[in-house]
C-alpha cells in the first residue's frame, strides 16, 4: 500500500481547504430571536472577527434587551476568539493546501483529524459563551428579574426564552466549513477504499513480476 493519496483524494483535500476561505466572507453563525413586539425580528451574526447586527440596529436592540434581564453587552471586541479565528482558520487552509499539493496519506490523515479537532473545540467554545452569557447575569441591576430563570440560546435550533423564540443556526461560512470537513474525510474515506481495492492490491505484484522478468 503506497503512503500517496489518489489525485481523486489530492483534490478533494484541496477543494476542501478552500471551502474554508468561504469563513472570511460569509457569516459563520447566525441567532435570532422573534416576539410579538418585534414581528420582523431581530438577529445577530457571528462573522469570522467581529459580531454584526442582521439588520442595522440589531446588535444594539438585542444589548439593550440584554440590559433589561442583567445580561452583559455583547462586544465584538472583547471576545478574543474574533481575534484567534482569523489565524486558525488561514493556517487550516494553507495546511490542507499543502497537504494536498504534497501528497502524503498520513499528513492529510493529520490534517482532518486537526480540522475535526478544532470543529469540535469551537463548538464546545461557542456553547461555553452562550452559558456564559446566559447564565452570570447582573442581578442587581436587572429590571426583569425571574428567579431560577437562565437565557442561554441553543447551539443548535429553537428555544423559547419568556416571550422570545430564540434559533440558533449555521451561517453560509458554517455550512461552507461543514461541507469542507465532509470533503476531507470523504477523501480519507475514498483514498482508503481505492488502496484496499483489488485492482491496488494486483499492481505491486504485476510490478514484481515484470521486474523478476527483467
Amino acid at each position: 500500500m503506497t503512503d500517496m493519496l489518489s489525485n481523486r483524494s489530492r483534490i478533494l483535500i484541496a477543494l476542501s481547504a478552500v471551502l474554508l476561505i468561504g469563513m472570511f466572507v460569509l457569516p459563520i453563525w447566525r441567532v435570532f430571536l422573534d416576539a410579538p413586539q418585534y414581528p420582523e425580528g431581530i438577529g445577530m451574526q457571528i462573522w469570522i472577527n467581529t459580531v454584526k447586527g442582521a439588520k442595522e440596529n440589531d446588535l444594539e436592540n438585542i444589548n439593550n434587551l440584554n440590559h433589561y434581564i442583567g445580561m452583559k453587552r455583547i462586544v465584538p471586541e472583547t471576545i478574543p476568539e474574533l481575534k484567534l479565528m482569523p489565524f486558525i482558520v488561514g493556517v487550516l487552509v494553507a495546511a490542507g493546501l499543502g497537504a494536498a499539493a504534497v501528497g502524503k496519506r498520513r499528513l492529510a490523515q493529520a490534517w482532518v483529524m486537526t480540522f475535526l479537532l478544532i470543529a469540535v473545540a469551537g463548538l464546545a467554545d461557542f456553547y461555553k459563551w452562550e452559558y456564559e452569557y446566559g447564565h452570570d447575569l447582573d442581578m442587581e441591576n436587572a429590571i426583569i428579574k425571574v428567579p431560577g430563570m437562565s437565557y442561554q440560546p441553543p447551539l443548535i435550533g429553537s428555544k423559547q426564552l419568556l416571550n422570545f423564540t430564540a434559533t440558533s443556526i449555521p451561517g453560509p461560512g458554517g455550512y461552507a466549513a461543514i461541507i469542507a470537513l465532509g470533503l476531507g474525510i470523504l477523501a480519507l474515506v475514498t483514498d482508503r477504499k481505492g488502496a484496499l481495492s483489488p485492482d491496488a492490491a494486483k499492481k505491486p505484484a504485476g510490478v514484481s513480476s515484470r521486474a523478476l522478468v527483467a
